[in-house]
């Protein structure tokens, strides 16, 4: 008998891939929609497809929106999957057919795209993320932003890795990197303006590194294009979020 897994995917106007989305993953028992204010085609899409079950809720931080969707699924075994993000027929077919054990969170390979072309630098050739796991001994922290599944007993969580995969798609375009970067930079200084300090000279000197790190150490100058430009966005993204926080913070000490 295969496994009852329900997938859990945060969506904001997500029409873009949600049709390839959910088609992988229409042989799990349950796919849990969670919307935050979707204007586009996603709720006529996600209609299209019996096991998907739609909720909505205001945006209130990555990691607290997906405790809220494991929490609404009806299953125990989660599958933590993005809008963006296409699962494999062998993840598919592990997820449903290998023993999982509860204690044990399991993690796939992580294949990201920009521009339709596979990126193996910047960082982005080695990722892995465990997003299996039984929510009654896991669940996500609460961060708003680089959120992660976390044992509830709080010990070091044992890792099976799977041989499936997703494929990421989580830029389209130069332009989508642009709104990125104001989202998750805002989400970051909300996050962080009372643990982390800040200042303009931080903002730039870490950019400057995210970039050499990116573009020269992690071998971005190999990917032509879509290296620079994936650098340029890493280097972009922590000048932006130290600055927002900078700001944040100097707000707070204003009488």
């Amino acid at each position: 008998m295969a496994n009852a897994i329900s997938a859990v995917i945060l969506t904001r106007d997500s029409e873009r891939l949600l049709p390839q989305v959910l088609g992988a993953l229409a042989r799990l028992d349950e796919v849990v929609l969670l919307d935050n204010g979707s204007q586009d085609k996603t709720f006529a899409i996600a209609k299209e497809f019996a096991n998907v079950v739609v909720h909505e809720h205001p945006f209130i931080g990555f990691g607290k929106m997906k405790q809220l969707g494991t929490k609404l699924a009806k299953n125990d075994w989660i599958l933590s999957i993005d809008s963006d993000e296409i699962a494999s027929e062998l993840l598919i077919d592990e997820l449903l057919n290998l023993p999982l054990d509860p204690q044990i969170l399991y993690e796939y390979d992580v294949h990201n795209f920009y521009r339709g072309k596979r990126i193996r630098c910047c960082g982005w050739g080695h990722d892995r993320f465990a997003g299996v796991y039984h929510r009654q001994y896991a669940d996500f922290d609460s961060s708003a932003v680089h959120e992660k599944v976390i044992m509830r007993n709080g010990s070091r969580p044992q890792i099976h890795a799977l041989k499936g995969h997703i494929s990421h798609y989580p830029f389209e375009n130069a332009e989508s990197f642009l709104i990125k970067i104001k989202k998750y930079s805002t989400l970051y200084a909300k996050q962080n303006k009372d643990r982390k300090y800040s200042s303009p000279c931080k903002a730039l000197l870490r950019s400057m590194w995210a970039f050499v790190r990116s573009y020269f150490l992690q071998q971005g100058f190999l990917c032509g294009y879509e290296g620079f430009v994936i650098s340029a966005y890493n280097a972009q993204s922590v000048f932006w979020k130290y600055i927002l926080l900078y700001e944040q913070q100097s707000t707070m000490l204003q009488p």
